[in-house]
């Protein structure tokens, strides 16, 4: 090159003396013309190929012609054909001297070939849809770079000169250009990130807009793709967690390597910046240096801190883009795996702990993906560290080594221990967000049976556990984040102690000490990543177990069915010698079935409660596990179960079940299921919402919707497990003739009717009779009669009554106010409860203006209240609630012991400098024994005040948790039960889980952090301003700019931080409703669709969750750059004063300033943090102002010990209202019901029946009139005082919890096991428990649903009977069980309970004619009151009911 050069009369390509060792630097003439001309170009030539390769591979479909394009093709044949014109005009005026002007001639026409190549690289990409080229930005970066030099060098030619040369213009004018072809290639659309341009998506530029017009517009961008092809994968190895992980690691790995490759080259940087501190005060102390030198070096700082920051954010932003699709795609396959469980498995997992799973778990899994690289790259770091230490310290940098590996094994353990601790800690959390979930789905037997302290006491005793491990877990946390913050100080005390005790020639200066704390401080981020890195990684493992436990539990097998289209041979159902069991180890549930059922036939199935039938239809759906036979199903299949599962959706969206709408068919199904005069009573018809768990409909209303969706279906084949249980008389007729029987609109389809209803068997052509799982006969009913079998003699004893029932059953809570609600269209009345009904959600709400009713049509029907986000930043008074909680008198020693850590950490680093700038005597320094005794005190004394602060703040943190937790448990359990039909349980689950999690552990980290960092900085601030005063007039700005971004950010980010919490919510209210409802929606295969839904919940959840952590890298690297001008600033400002600072205060104040980038951007991030999770105390504390019910009891009354002695009621003008504002439910019922009296309470739908019995249990208030037992006036006592005494058997949906089933039976132990006995064998379940293999000790699973629905109202039949009250109050008892125990029901009732007064609201007639009185109500008044036959006698209301259900 150099004699290529000297061919044209240029100097050699390279001179140090004229490049380094000189006051006035310049690169050689020979360089300027060839490698700064040639380096883009050969970049350009030899990277063309791959990348136009890439593009061709990968097609994103042709981009318009732009106006930006246009100029940029335009600007770019302009810089070429200069290129060519310098060409040209070389060849033609120095055409004699060619040889001599070789370089220039090359240097044009090799310029302008390559801009004509990135002008067809640009129109490649146009063609290609690539919109942001990386590539290209590179290459412009690099011409307009290279260019720079010779333009400085020709302009400082010129001023020279004082003329400008032609070259000067043409070079002047090339390198113009070429910026501009940069600026347009960076003129990108900012929005979304993948249209971004380079710099554009380096720097967050992109997100600018989003931050400035609000986060709505970011919802295209996070879309996540479709990931079934992942699920598909992961569905096939589902053998561990391992798996797992390894299939995630398929499908992410190679994006997540680009973040691993972004980490590497941050940390080239940031070991680049102490190697420049040390050149940097090396000029310092050589007094000849150039001025210019120290300037080099500061820029350079400057440059490699910006470097520094713009890598270590592109690798979290990756990895939180990898961690957040990992994330997603865990959830989703939960999901999907929650719809393929089998029954068996499903018991071993409730859906609290699936909610965990989805929450808390993936989580981990997220965290563990972000700080994973941590776990190998940080020992590699420290590795480096002690590396270049050793080359400052020489042998002493082992000292180092040494405190490292002393620190390692502890923070090992440390780890080990509270990996353990976090088990046990998600064990107890688990349990408690279990019984939280029971609880929910029970609340109304809990407030009927007063057992709300119980319940309570049993939440906060797994509370107390979980704290326990918490706090355990929390104190070694602070040990370990003791060990790490001292770690600097430890490891620079045992280096500099050794360095001078070794040798007394070994000198402490400037150099040494700040270049080696810079490394310490460097090689802090490594020491306290790691313990976070391992922690979050032994966390993922538990997580990646837990998840890969649950993932490979048993599936439903398909081969439990064998499907098949319809087809001409005419038989749908087909079972052959079928033996079936609810799981592989379990007893078979059904023997040696056979069933061959042709089609159009209808089916009846027969048998005692617990005989097997719902187990028969489970069979045919493929619920349960075959173990021997053939079961076939051809044609589609509709299911009704026999307890309905109601979707919390619209009327119109449970029956149509994701199909289109087909009016005429739709009107037909409404009126053949005898909806129609339901939904003329809802105020928006069939667009009504329905609450969750169809909590606002009664038990025949939710059947009926139950039977509708499948009858909409037009299924083949149709599988009824007792849909006609709980509907009245006519209405279950009607239904039977409409629907199910010959002349109904299923005449032609395979019905299977699993019904206790004698009444309908004549009409079946096929009858099954199943006892204790074996089907004993079968066969018509003529035939069945003439055998004289056990069938046969069972309808002979109980024909005359079913006869005169003429299947009278009928549900216990109809819609009501028919005739006396106002229509008022607001939201209450949308929520359909009237007064006939154990429903009750409209008593604390206020009345609705006529103008309001106007303006809020959209609202029509709508139930429950979606979880809202509040708005603007979090409230001042959460903060003050937050601290008040823990007390002022522990807040004002943690700040105070936060300064004196600071303080003793200035002064140690004060006292390094002063040793620093020691002057050295004949080689050596005085006194350095009493220097190092000096340092160490107050480094350890620093030590010790850091593990006081982490622990006060823990300990804090667990206070104002307890408190936070107990206040809400407490708020949520005396709130009235229409707060719970309103209230989805995923909102109420989410504030249990979740934002607890985050007042438990969030909070007191973000606000260890927050402090520790604020009060850095201060020591920062004090060491810059005490080395460089003028260092204020950068710092005052750069603090008024810190203080704008950040609470311009934080508002954004906790508004984002809401949104997120709000959108969380719904994924767990779907899940929850999807693991309750999975058989049907497997029946229906419908899975798909809920797939569906649950995604876009999830991307939904994620919309709000991707702008908040893009939104802090967006901050974070801004800020960084503006905090880099600290570093510059000091540095600049410590070469300007080089004659009158020492080395000393220089090296303190620089390696101090380096810090002050990370530390303002922790500082930020932290606030944020504190305040994004602080909107957790706020979430919390929402329920503190909802309407209570009044108190559990009342202090100071005087009521008698053993009250009510005699059972005696008295109604005095007692009405009652569902809400104020409304018309009177109950309207001056005056009442007088003697001791040991039985009155049967019987009216038509909406009359008021069951609005006595919420009044006596003050489930509503009165709005007039007083109700007295035993003379007590029932307002003036508390309301477990009340409802303790009294018992309630209301069943319909009969609540048992996970637990023995002694403890469903008596939960507070006071009753024997003889007692507990004696209460099965009356509810005729003594022999079904004795045969179970753990008796009283058989654990029942969640909701009971290893128990039948008709054995599960038997055991909350046995629960009444175990309490000998004086009033008992029965709605529906028995809807779900055979006749033969419903008659033995009676009698027991009437015998156990003969010393009670009875009050009954009556279903079926024949049930209170021996009676002592019937009060017939009508619209909220008593019509009719007197003994049955007398009522008959007076041939009124009630005769009239008797005649129509044949009694008379």
């Amino acid at each position: 090159m150099d004699a290529f050069c000297r061919l044209s009369g240029l100097d050699p390509l390279w001179d140090w003396n004229r490049t380094w060792y000189t006051a006035n630097p310049d690169l050689t003439q020979c360089f300027q013309n060839t490698v700064l001309v040639w380096v883009p170009c050969i970049y350009l030539w030899l990277l063309a190929p791959f990348y136009c390769l890439h593009l061709y591979c990968h097609d994103r479909g042709r981009i318009r012609m732009s106006c930006l394009c246009t100029a940029k093709m335009v600007l770019g044949f302009l810089l070429a054909s200069f290129g060519f014109v310098e060409f040209f005009y070389i060849l033609l005026e120095r055409s004699q001297e060619i040889q001599q002007h070789m370089v220039f001639l090359l240097s044009p026409i090799i310029r302008s070939m390559t801009v004509i190549l990135a002008l067809c690289i640009i129109q490649l990409e146009r063609v290609r849809g690539c919109r942001s080229s990386v590539f290209l930005f590179l290459f412009w970066v690099l011409a307009v770079v290279c260019s720079l030099v010779p333009l400085r060098a020709k302009i400082q030619l010129a001023m020279d000169e004082l003329c400008m040369s032609r070259k000067l213009l043409s070079h002047e004018r090339f390198t113009a250009k070429t910026t501009v072809c940069l600026v347009f290639n960076l003129l990108q659309n900012p929005c979304p990130v993948k249209d971004a341009s380079f710099l554009s998506k380096i720097l967050f530029w992109w997100f600018t807009g989003l931050v400035v017009k609000g986060y709505q517009l970011i919802i295209d961008i996070c879309r996540l793709p479709d990931q079934a092809q992942l699920l598909r994968k992961l569905q096939k190895e589902q053998s561990s967690g391992f798996f797992l992980l390894r299939t995630l690691a398929r499908k992410f790995g190679p994006y997540f390597l680009t973040g691993t490759l972004c980490i590497i080259f941050h940390d080239a940087f940031m070991f680049a910046i102490p190697q420049v501190l040390s050149l940097l005060l090396g000029f310092m102390r050589d007094e000849d240096a150039p001025l210019w030198k120290g300037y080099f070096y500061a820029t350079l700082m400057f440059l490699l801190s910006c470097l520094q920051s713009l890598f270590n954010h592109q690798y979290m932003y990756t990895c939180f883009t990898v961690g957040m699709r990992v994330k997603t795609a865990v959830m989703g396959l939960v999901y999907r795996k929650s719809l393929v469980i089998n029954s068996a498995a499903r018991r071993t997992c409730t859906v609290g702990e699936i909610v965990n799973l989805v929450s808390a778990d993936t989580q981990k899994l997220m965290d563990f993906v972000v700080y994973f690289n941590a776990v190998w790259l940080a020992p590699i770091e420290i590795a480096l560290c002690l590396f270049f230490l050793w080359q400052h310290l020489g042998p002493s940098a082992l000292a180092g080594i040494a405190t490292v590996i002393l620190i390692f094994p502890l923070n090992g353990f440390i780890a080990k221990k509270r990996s353990k601790l976090q088990e046990i800690q998600m064990k107890f959390m688990d349990g408690r967000i279990r019984l939280m979930n029971e609880i929910l789905n029970g609340i109304k037997i809990l407030k009927f049976y007063a057992w709300e302290k119980a319940f309570l006491e049993q939440v906060l005793g797994h509370r107390e556990k979980e704290l326990k491990a918490l706090k355990k877990s929390q104190i070694l946390y602070s040990i370990s984040i003791a060990s790490f913050n001292s770690s600097s100080f430890l490891i620079a005390f045992a280096m500099f102690g050794v360095y001078v005790t070794l040798d007394d020639r070994n000198v402490l200066d400037a150099q040494k000490v700040f270049v080696s704390m810079a490394l310490i401080n460097i090689l802090k981020t490594p020491l306290s990543q790691l313990p976070f890195a391992i922690s979050t990684t032994m966390q993922a493992m538990v997580s990646l177990r837990r998840l890969g436990k649950y993932l490979c539990s048993e599936e439903l097998r398909v081969d439990n069915v064998s499907k098949a289209p319809l087809s001409s041979d005419g038989e749908d159902v087909a079972i052959e010698n079928g033996t079936f069991s609810w799981s592989a180890e379990g007893p078979p549930c059904l023997k040696r079935i056979n069933i061959h059922v042709p089609r159009g036939s209808l089916v009846a199935v027969v048998g005692h409660v617990g005989s097997g039938k719902s187990s028969l239809l489970s069979a045919m759906l493929g619920e349960t596990e075959k173990r021997t036979g053939r079961v076939s199903v051809k044609g589609s299949v509709a299911y009704v179960p026999q307890q309905a599962w109601i979707q919390n959706a619209t009327v119109q969206d449970n029956i149509i079940f994701g199909r289109e709408k087909m009016k005429t068919w739709y009107h037909r199904v409404l009126e053949a299921c005898a909806l129609l005069p339901d939904l003329d009573i809802l105020p928006a018809g069939d667009a009504t919402e329905i609450g969750e768990k169809g909590l606002n409909l009664s038990g025949g209303q939710k059947q009926r919707v139950s039977l509708a969706r499948a009858v909409y279906r037009k299924a083949d084949v149709y599988l009824l497990d007792d849909p006609l249980s709980a509907v009245d008389a006519h209405v279950g007729q009607h239904i039977f003739d409409k629907v199910i029987g010959p002349k109904g609109v299923l005449r032609d389809k395979t019905r299977i009717l699993v019904t206790h209803g004698m009444s309908f068997l004549p009409q079946a052509d096929h009858i099954l009779v199943l006892v204790d799982g074996e089907i004993t006969e079968s066969g018509s009913y003529q035939e069945l009669l003439s055998r004289h079998g056990a069938f046969a003699d069972f309808i002979h004893t109980f024909a005359s009554t079913e006869r005169k029932e003429t299947g009278s059953r009928r549900s216990n809570a109809r819609l009501s106010m028919v005739d006396f609600m106002p229509f008022s269209r607001d939201l209450s009345q949308e929520q359909l409860i009237g007064g006939d009904t154990t429903n009750t959600n409209l008593q604390n709400m206020e009345p609705v203006s006529e103008t309001d009713q106007e303006q809020v049509p959209e609202d029509l029907g709508k139930l429950t209240e979606a979880d809202k986000a509040r708005t603007g930043r979090v409230r001042l008074e959460m903060y003050q609630k937050y601290f008040k909680t823990i007390g002022l008198a522990i807040i004002i020693p943690i700040v105070f012991l936060y300064a004196f850590q600071q303080g003793a950490s200035l002064a140690y680093n004060y006292w390094l400098s002063m040793w620093a700038d020691d002057p050295v005597v004949n080689g050596t320094q005085i006194d350095t024994d009493l220097k190092l005794t000096v340092f160490g005190a107050l480094g350890f004394v620093q030590g010790i005040a850091i593990f006081g602060t982490t622990v006060a703040i823990s300990i804090c943190g667990i206070i104002a948790s307890r408190h936070l937790h107990m206040e809400l448990l407490i708020n949520v359990l005396r709130s009235p039960m229409s707060f719970f039909e309103c209230t989805p349980s995923g909102n109420l689950l989410n504030r249990f889980a979740k934002e607890i999690d985050a007042i438990d552990c969030m909070v007191p980290d973000g606000l260890k952090m927050m402090l520790s960092y604020v009060f850095k900085l201060m020591e920062v601030c004090i060491i810059v301003l005490m080395a460089t005063p003028f260092a204020a007039v950068i710092i005052l700005p750069l603090a008024f700019l810190y203080a704008f971004v950040q609470s311009f950010y934080v508002a954004t980010s906790c508004q984002l931080r809401r949104l997120e919490a709000v959108s969380r919510s719904p994924i767990y209210t779907h899940f929850n409703e999807t693991v309750q409802g999975a058989s049907v929606i497997r029946a229906f295969g419908e899975q798909p669709r809920f797939i569906l839904q649950a995604n876009q919940r999830v991307d939904f959840n994620q919309t709000s969750y991707f702008p908040r952590f893009v939104a802090t890298r967006w901050l974070a690297v801004n800020l960084e750059f503006v905090g880099n001008g600290v570093v510059l600033a000091a540095a600049i400002l410590s070469v300007m004063g080089k004659n009158t600072l020492s080395p000393g205060i220089v090296g303190l104040a620089v390696s101090h300033s380096l810090q002050v980038t990370g530390i303002l951007s922790w500082i930020v991030r932290s606030w944020t943090d504190v305040e994004n999770n602080i909107v957790s105390v706020e979430r919390v504390n929402e329920y503190a102002d909802t309407a209570k019910e009044a108190s559990w009891s009342v202090e100071g009354s005087s009521l008698p010990l053993a009250w009510p002695q005699r059972g005696t009621l008295e109604f005095q003008d007692y009405g009652l209202q569902y809400r104020k504002g409304l018309e009177l439910a109950l309207k001056g019922i005056t009442l007088n019901i003697h001791e040991r009296e039985r009155v049967g309470i019987v009216g038509r739908t909406g009359a008021g029946k069951s609005s006595l019995a919420l009044g006596i249990f003050r489930i509503l208030e009165a709005a007039k009139g007083k109700i007295f037992i035993d003379g007590v006036n029932i307002a003036d006592i508390g309301l477990h005082d009340l409802r303790s005494p009294l018992l309630n058997c209301n069943n319909p949906d009969p609540v048992l919890f996970s637990g023995s089933l002694r403890m469903n039976l008596d939960p507070f132990d006071t009753y024997t096991d003889e007692e507990v006995w004696r209460s099965l064998e009356l509810a005729h379940l003594k022999n079904f428990v004795s045969n179970l293999p753990d008796k009283l000790n058989h654990e029942c699973s969640e909701g009971g649903e290893n128990l039948s629905l008709g054995q599960r109202q038997l055991v909350c039949l046995a629960r009444a009977l175990l309490r000998k009250t004086k009033i008992l109050v029965l709605d529906e008892a028995t809807a779900a069980v055979d006749l033969e125990t419903d008659t033995l029901i009676q009698s027991t009732i009437r015998t156990q309970f003969e010393d009670c007064t009875v009050l009954t609201i009556a279903h079926r007639l024949n049930t209170i004619m021996d009676y002592t009185r019937v009060i017939v109500m009508d619209r909220g008044h008593i019509s009719e009151m007197d003994s049955p036959a007398n009522l008959i006698a007076q041939r009124g209301q009630f005769y009239r009911m008797c005649r129509e259900a044949g009694l008379v």
